[in-house]
C-alpha cells in the first residue's frame, strides 16, 4: 500500500466496509449477492472491498461486444490476477446480428442499443439476486444527485432487489486517492484523458471538465437506462 489516506478518506473506507459487511451477513450466501462492475475506478476499488470479505461474490460484467480493446484487456488481467469470479453477461443478439437486423443503432437510436445490450441482460441476470452493490456515485452526473446508498430496485419484472451503493458520496479524488492507497492498477483509458468509460462507439474525451459524463453519447442522453427505476410490471 501507498499514499497515506485522510482522516475523512478513512472514515469513508470503513464505512463501505461497513456496508457489505451487514450485506453479506444479512445475505449469508453467495449467490444471494452480485456486484456489477464496468472496470472503471470505483468499480474495481469496490470489487477489492468486497472480495477481501467474500472472495467468491458473482462478479457481472456487461459484455456488449462495443468495449474499448483496452477495457477488455484490463477486465481479463484483473479476473486473471485477483481470482474474479467474473460472469460476462451477453446480449440475446452478437453484434453483427443486432447490426445486419436492425442497423447501427448506436448511431440512429442510442436509447434502443443500451436497452438491448446493456438494460436487458442485466436485469434479467440481476433478478437472480437478493442484493445487487454497485459503485454509482453522485457526483458523476445530475440525474445521480439523489442516490441512496441503500434502496430497494425494482426490476422491470417485478422482482425487487436491495441496491447497495456505498461509495455514493465519494468524490473522484477520493477514489483516486483509495486506489493508490491498495496499489489499485487502472485502466489504461485515464491516461489517456478519458473520465467516463463505456462502449468505444459512445466515448468520447470529455467536452466539459465539470462534467464527467459529458463524453458519453455526444452529449444525446447521461445515462443507459440501468439505473432508472423500471416502472412496476402490468398484469
Amino acid at each position: 500500500m501507498s499514499e497515506s489516506l485522510s482522516k475523512e478518506l478513512s472514515e469513508k473506507i470503513e464505512r463501505v466496509k461497513a456496508h457489505l459487511a451487514k450485506a453479506f451477513a444479512d445475505a449469508p450466501v453467495t449467490e444471494d449477492v452480485c456486484l456489477t462492475c464496468s472496470f472503471q475506478a470505483e468499480d474495481v476499488l469496490l470489487l477489492k472491498l468486497a472480495m477481501e470479505m467474500r472472495p467468491e461474490i458473482p462478479t457481472l460484467f456487461l459484455d456488449t461486444g462495443y468495449h474499448f480493446a483496452e477495457t477488455y484487456a484490463y477486465r481479463d488481467q484483473i479476473a486473471e490476477e485477483w481470482g474474479v469470479k467474473l460472469i460476462n453477461l451477453l446480449p440475446a443478439k452478437t453484434v453483427a446480428e443486432q447490426e445486419a437486423e436492425f442497423g447501427v443503432l448506436y448511431q440512429t437510436a442510442p436509447d434502443r442499443c443500451c436497452g438491448m445490450r446493456k438494460v436487458e441482460p442485466l436485469f434479467r441476470a440481476v433478478a437472480q439476486y437478493k442484493v445487487w452493490i454497485t459503485g454509482l456515485r453522485r457526483e458523476q452526473a445530475k440525474t445521480r444527485a439523489t442516490l441512496e446508498e441503500v434502496a430497494p430496485f425494482t426490476l422491470p419484472g417485478g422482482e425487487q432487489v436491495l441496491k447497495l451503493s456505498p461509495l455514493a458520496d465519494w468524490t473522484t479524488k477520493d477514489v483516486w486517492y483509495a486506489c493508490q492507497h491498495f496499489g489499485i492498477p487502472l485502466l489504461a483509458l485515464y491516461d489517456k484523458g478519458y473520465s467516463s468509460i463505456g462502449c468505444e462507439p459512445c466515448t468520447s474525451l470529455p467536452v466539459d471538465p465539470n462534467d464527467p459524463r459529458s463524453g458519453r453519447w455526444a452529449g444525446r442522453k447521461v445515462e443507459c437506462g440501468i439505473h432508472i427505476e423500471a416502472a412496476p410490471a402490468r398484469s
